[in-house]
């Protein structure tokens, strides 16, 4: 899963308007302009829970680490959200 993490962490840092965080566990926190919107949207798409707002970090969504298959779908449903 660290690999699937570090891979998703630096596909996830090429995306315009994401800035991924160092992040510990399954999540990685990521700086986006309007966190609710990117969150609404990416949800609608996926899985709800897979993007969600932390209630104390401004200008921020987490995202969880799940399997590769996953991870490219919620790539692509990020690149759409901050487009």
């Amino acid at each position: 899963m660290i690999d699937e993490k570090d891979r998703f962490y630096s596909r996830l840092s090429t995306i315009p308007g994401i800035h991924p965080m160092p992040s510990i566990g399954d999540w990685i926190l990521l700086r986006v302009e309007r966190p609710n919107d990117v969150a609404r949207k990416v949800a609608r798409r996926l899985i709800p829970g897979i993007v969600s707002v932390p209630r104390h970090i401004d200008g921020a969504v987490r995202v969880v680490v799940s399997d590769p298959k996953t991870n490219e779908r919620v790539l692509r449903a990020l690149k759409e959200a901050v487009a």
